[in-house]
């Protein structure tokens, strides 16, 4: 319909069998008037046309009183009968009735009307007779066509053919045009609805039977504008106060826009009332093609209300009538859904499966569409959900919407297919066919059921309880998961019919706190000798997988996490190395960045899932060293870690905390630790220190290993000639000291002590995390987007972010990368909140990448990233953290 003006349609000359059935005599009353409990309906939006006469304004409020003119036919004899062209009061449905209502017209009954807009006749219309006694046997009931929605009209002419060889027409013909008046406002909203099928409902309290589905939106007769004072005589109820069926109809040969559908209704009320003398409307329920659901005859959207829709069968039924015509075409998927909440929740109060059978009684004896033939009394089978034509005589519901059946009943007793848990994220990290997280994490699921108008609700379910609940619509939640352990997580999804499904389970695990346990550092993989893994070079995307629970005075069990120096050697190319939990994702964390040529070591603190971890190599080929230093064991029989700086304990330089000189080839320096600069002098298992090598002569290494104990061949630091290079170093302390070696040349040497591990239960727990990447200055992540300038710092979140708790935590652990620097600098990871020390976490030449391991503690939930030269982009990743 152009222009939002009532039917324009092109009629062909077909009889149209449709509408309303006929019911039975009225029955006892079995139960009072409820309220009907109407929720809001429409949707806020453009109305697709411009608004008609008859669109809604949301102007007025309360019953509308609407007209029906009547207007008489002129006998020409021998079976014709017409109404003359002429004018009229606007109207917007027309409908032929006469006096006899059980008297029958065999020909055509024909009409057209003038668009009071345009001008335009439309074609002409063939009206189909109802059958006689629709509403049972009533004083001043009339024989009558289907009323036909023509829109805003005010022009008619109708022509009547008898077509019987006596060429007798029924007395008292006439043509009735009813206005249904002025649009009534909606409670909450108006009836610019253009997808109210997939509003979400919200149900109102019951008065009437619980269901086993849940109430959908209904349009209450106070919302649509029902003029009650046309209803006098009350409601009845179903014999047996029991709904076993519910039929499917179609209403008029209209065409309109969802702004109409309230006018609509209240047309065909009067029509229905006025015209053919019923008692009130005879649909239970009428849907418009935008899905909206409106109340039909009073008594109750709750109860088992009497209709007058299916001839023979209303007394154990209700109905639907889809409005339009779908005889030629078929009715959309919203009005389809919308049919199928109404229906689910009918049927739902009696416990009635709307996919299965109904064994009804007939109260009339007659034949169906099909040719099936009923006698009075008898009981006979019916799909739960049948059409019109299943019941009586009629085409109705319409030769397209007729097949349309299995669809409604499949939306309204259909369960959430295909529901299943895609993923967790935020926090969460894919552990086998798991995850682990320490707390907030990102449910994400999915489901082949559509559209989401037919799923009320999703649950997702912590060890069978719920956590959250969302619309049907959402596909993700956060959730937070506590309490150290093994957690089933599930999301179970209930269906509009009510059914409910729940996904399978996947398991996530909260890592509880980790004690620390530092060993004499020990290698455990060479690449170049084939040392725990095969003797070559890492490829191009290549990876290798190193076995260390068990290994080097790790345990075979109980180990959470294992703390490594990486050294990467020889790269053929510019690439970067992740180290990684084995059976688990990869994400975009790196451990060590690094250019063509360059060896460069880094510390690493990677989860341990199977006693296995993963090594990459993004590009070129590179040999790979690891050396443990130590693991976090699952269990209080470690260390607690306690902040502590970071302060310089050491630079040759100047003969801080050593003698003024450079380390010399094959030579140890003795460094004091316990009991120096806030460390206890005693209890104390081992010392977190980032370790620079600066002006070096030679290429070289540097090892860090406890005093007083066999060097091995394990080293921290490899540098090249000239090369400046920080690395993490966390040193077990035997007898107070660390002891520092280099191999070939000179070197100077500085330590900063960001920390250490104490044997009383006084310090932080080690909870692992990730790796997952916080920070990236040329990508804008966590941070503004752009180099770090000279003397400038960014301030990084790192409470509450990517599973790192709110509060409770004394320090993160990340992996700090430094990028195409512009010039020689420094890199400082300090507390936000306190004042910057002359400690360094890295150092580097122009053009250099390097990574390094920082333990930074937390003061206000921040970290600062200072640099001193040039320009830098930093990144930064999250391995874990420490909490009390």
């Amino acid at each position: 319909m152009s222009s939002g003006r009532g039917v324009r349609r092109k009629q062909s000359k077909r009889v149209r069998r449709t509408a309303i059935a006929a019911g039975l005599a009225a029955a006892t009353v079995l139960g009072f008037q409820a309220a009907a409990n109407g929720a809001v309906f429409g949707e806020e939006g453009p109305t697709p046309n411009p608004p008609s006469v008859y669109s809604a304004t949301g102007e007025e409020t309360g019953p509308v009183k609407s007209e029906v003119q009547k207007l008489a036919l002129t006998d020409k004899g021998h079976g014709e009968a017409v109404l003359s062209q002429r004018d009229t009061q606007r109207f917007g449905l027309l409908g032929v009735s006469w006096t006899d209502p059980e008297a029958k017209i065999k020909g055509k009954i024909q009409a057209r009307s003038r668009d009071a807009e345009t001008g335009a006749w439309t074609e002409w219309m063939d009206l189909e007779p109802y059958p006689a006694l629709l509403d049972g046997k009533r004083a001043g009931a009339r024989g009558s066509t289907e009323p036909v929605w023509v829109g805003a009209s005010d022009g008619a002419e109708v022509r009547v053919t008898d077509g019987a060889a006596s060429g007798i027409l029924p007395a008292g013909l006439r043509l009735d045009l009813v206005d249904p008046g002025a649009p009534a406002k909606a409670a909450t909203g108006d009836l610019n609805a253009e997808t109210a099928a997939f509003k979400a409902d919200v149900p109102p309290t019951p008065t009437g039977p619980e269901s086993t589905a849940p109430r959908p939106t209904i349009v209450s007769r106070a919302e649509w504008g029902a003029d009650e004072s046309l209803n006098n005589e009350g409601p009845i109820y179903l014999p047996g106060g029991k709904i076993k069926a519910a039929f499917v109809h179609h209403t008029t040969d209209a065409d309109y826009d969802c702004a109409q559908s309230a006018a609509l209704v209240r047309a065909i009320h009067v029509y229905h009332v006025k015209t053919n003398g019923w008692r009130d409307l005879g649909y239970n329920f009428l849907v418009d093609k935008c899905g909206t659901i409106f109340e039909g005859r009073q008594g109750g959207v709750d109860q088992p209300v009497l209709g007058a829709h299916t001839y023979g069968w209303n007394s154990e039924s209700t109905s639907v009538s889809i409005m339009g015509d779908y005889t030629s075409k078929a009715a959309p998927e919203a009005a389809l859904i919308s049919a199928s909440k109404v229906i689910a929740y009918k049927l739902g109060q009696y416990g009635v499966d709307p996919g299965g059978k109904a064994t009804l009684t007939a109260g009339a004896t007659q034949n169906n569409f099909f040719g099936e033939k009923f006698t009075l009394g008898q009981t006979y089978s019916f799909d739960a959900v049948s059409g019109h034509r299943n019941g009586f005589n009629t085409q109705c519901p319409g030769n397209m919407l007729y097949p349309q059946l299995p669809q409604i009943r499949a939306f309204a007793t259909g369960s959430v297919a295909g529901l299943k848990v895609d993923s967790l994220t935020g926090g969460a990290t894919a552990v086998g066919s798991g995850y682990e997280t320490p707390g907030p994490v990102t449910v994400n699921w999915s489901t082949s059921t559509a559209p989401n108008s037919l799923i009320s609700k999703f649950e997702v379910l912590v060890d069978g309880q719920v956590a959250t609940t969302s619309w049907g619509h959402i596909r993700s939640s956060a959730l937070n998961v506590s309490g150290y352990g093994d957690h089933s997580v599930a999301v179970r999804a209930t269906h509009t019919s009510g059914k409910v499904t729940t996904s399978a389970p996947v398991t996530v695990t909260v890592p509880g706190p980790k004690t620390y346990k530092p060993l004499t550092p020990t290698r455990l993989m060479d690449t170049r000798s084939g040392l725990g893994v095969a003797k070559a070079k890492v490829g191009p995307a290549g990876e290798v997988t190193l076995q260390v629970a068990g290994q080097g005075g790790v345990p075979a069990t109980g180990v959470g996490a294992v703390v490594l120096n990486v050294t990467a050697t020889g790269p053929t190319a510019t690439s970067f190395v992740s180290v990684y939990p084995n059976g688990t994702a990869r994400t975009s964390a790196s451990n060590l960045n690094f250019t063509a040529g360059k060896t460069i070591p880094n510390l690493v603190v990677v989860p341990v899932v199977d006693g296995k971890v993963k090594f990459y190599n993004h590009a070129g080929s590179v040999d790979l060293l690891a050396d443990v230093t130590g693991y976090y064991a699952k269990d209080t029989s470690g260390s607690t870690h306690v902040n502590l700086g970071p302060l310089r304990l050491m630079d040759t330089r100047y003969g801080t905390g050593v003698a003024k000189a450079k380390v010399g080839p094959d030579s140890t320096v003795d460094l004091q630790v316990a009991g120096v600069s806030g460390v206890p002098a005693d209890k104390v298992t081992a010392v977190v220190l980032n370790v620079t090598a600066t002006n070096p002569t030679a290429g070289s290494f540097v090892s860090v290993f406890p005093h007083g104990t066999a060097r091995t061949s394990a080293s921290n630091l490899n540098f090249t000639a000239g090369q400046t290079i920080p690395n993490l170093v966390v040193v077990p302390v035997v007898d107070g000291k660390v002891s520092f070696y280099n191999k070939f040349g000179t070197v100077d040497l500085l330590a900063d002590i960001t920390g250490y591990f104490t044997s009383e239960n006084t310090g932080a727990s080690h909870i692992n995390l990730g790796p997952k990447r916080l920070m990236d200055t040329r990508s804008g992540l966590g941070v503004r987007k752009g180099a770090i300038g000279a003397d400038s710092f960014v301030t990084l979140d790192v409470a509450g972010v990517q599973g790192v708790p709110a509060t409770g935590v004394t320090a993160v652990v990340l992996n700090v990368t430094a990028t195409n620097p512009t010039s020689g600098s420094f890199v400082s990871v300090y507390p936000d909140g306190t004042e910057r020390t002359s400690a360094s976490n890295l150092n580097f030449t122009s053009g250099l990448t390097i990574p390094n391991l920082v333990v930074v503690p937390v003061v206000n939930g921040k970290v600062n990233f200072y640099n001193r030269s040039g320009s830098v982009d930093l990144l930064a990743d999250i391995t874990g953290y420490f909490t009390k």
